[in-house]
């Protein structure tokens, strides 16, 4: 029973996958744009974990962190490149 309940989680975060996918290319303006690119790292990190949970494994919490880190890290460059213009600042001559 656990598994089948896992197994629609699936289903339910492949639909939600592809719902962001469709927001991501037709987002209105680039800060929904952004979220949905979010939005896919958290769904990403979710069907990793609940398939490591269905394949009774602890070999996939790296790749769970690493989509974490990689996703908060390119959400924020790209906010920044929002605000400012640039994700990385130019040197300033001294």
């Amino acid at each position: 029973m656990f598994v089948i309940i896992l197994k629609i989680s699936l289903l339910f975060l492949a639909l939600s996958f592809i719902a962001t996918i469709y927001r991501l290319i037709k987002g209105p303006s680039l800060p929904d744009r952004i979220q949905a690119l979010d939005s896919i790292g958290i769904t990403s990190i979710a069907a990793v974990a609940v398939t490591s949970v269905i394949l009774r494994t602890h070999a996939f919490f790296e790749v769970i962190l690493l989509i974490g880190i990689l996703s908060f890290i390119g959400t924020l460059a790209f906010a920044r490149f929002l605000e400012r213009g640039a994700a990385i600042e130019p040197r300033r001559p001294q």
